[in-house]
């Protein structure tokens, strides 16, 4: 019995290896050498040097660092509630049954297969003052008078919403799907039982609806933050970080610091920095997802 179980095992690890040998080869192994970097003065071009624990005394200090990762914190608390908000919102009129749900279904998730960078650009041309859609719609319905213009990209107020509002359209799909699916999954028994015990529209999607999307809720939620930490691209493209680096996330002055810099090693550990903080929080909803199950 033990021989075949442990035959078993060995025939399951022969399966796994050419799996685990290259993720420890393309995940694992950079994942390393980018902690040795930390402890290095490491560019493209000159030797490395060894300098201890440099780096990290650095970032420390280092405010563009600390105002990097809070235009993060700024796009993850913007982007991560709205984007469940609406998430649920469409799963919502995609759910009922009518002759446009399958037209609903499509046009809300076509902008996720976009490119981040067709997403970006069609954002600059319809933020644009002087020609673009919206300034221009705003002209149309008399909102906005004749010669003055909004400039999104340039107010770091309104940079931020551009910013939000693009991202918003360009991924809100994903959650969209995820929302939907997980509604496929509520029992019709369940709303026919509120119906006829009286609840109305409001009390079923407040009491049965959301309950049952908490999970996944959660999930989104999580996923949201680390994803929102990272925003890089769409922000480069369109405000390029400006006003004044006003909305620079940690992750262009990662790019900036290690590939306009040249300075690899800094950039490796403000990398880990990141990853710390992005630590720290999963670590927090997980310890806050389980007391809750264990008050229950």
């Amino acid at each position: 019995m033990k021989m075949k179980k442990l035959r078993a095992d060995v025939l399951a690890l022969l399966f796994l290896l050419p799996f685990l040998i290259v993720y420890c080869l393309f995940t694992i192994w950079p994942m390393v050498k980018g902690v040795q970097m930390t402890f290095y003065k490491w560019t493209l071009i000159k030797k490395m040097g060894y300098i201890g624990w440099d780096n990290y005394r650095n970032v420390i200090h280092d405010k563009e660092v600390w105002q990097a990762l809070w235009h993060s914190a700024i796009f993850v608390v913007l982007s991560t509630p709205t984007m469940i908000v609406l998430g649920i919102l469409l799963a919502l009129i995609a759910n009922r049954k009518s002759v446009l749900q399958k037209f609903y279904r499509s046009i809300f998730f076509i902008p996720s297969i976009l490119s981040v960078a067709v997403a970006s650009y069609l954002g600059l041309f319809v933020f644009q003052p002087y020609t673009g859609l919206v300034n221009s719609a705003l002209h149309l319905v008399h909102i906005l008078p004749e010669n003055t213009e909004i400039f999104w990209l340039t107010e770091t107020g309104l940079a931020w919403i551009t910013v939000t509002l693009v991202t918003l359209w360009w991924t809100v799909g994903f959650n969209f799907i995820l929302y939907l699916s997980a509604m496929q999954e509520i029992p019709d028994e369940v709303y026919e039982a509120s119906k006829l015990d009286g609840a109305n529209d409001n009390q079923i999607f407040w009491r049965i609806t959301i309950p049952y999307l908490a999970p996944i809720t959660k999930m989104i939620t999580m996923l949201q933050i680390i994803a929102s930490f990272k925003v890089f691209m769409q922000i480069y493209i369109i405000t390029g970080g400006g006003p004044l680096d006003k909305t620079r996330p940690i992750i262009q002055l990662i790019y900036q610091t290690g590939f306009k810099k040249n300075n690899l090693g800094y950039a490796a550990t403000m990398s880990y920095v990141l990853f710390i903080v992005l630590l720290v929080l999963s670590a927090l909803q997980y310890w806050i997802n389980n007391r809750k199950r264990g008050d229950l």
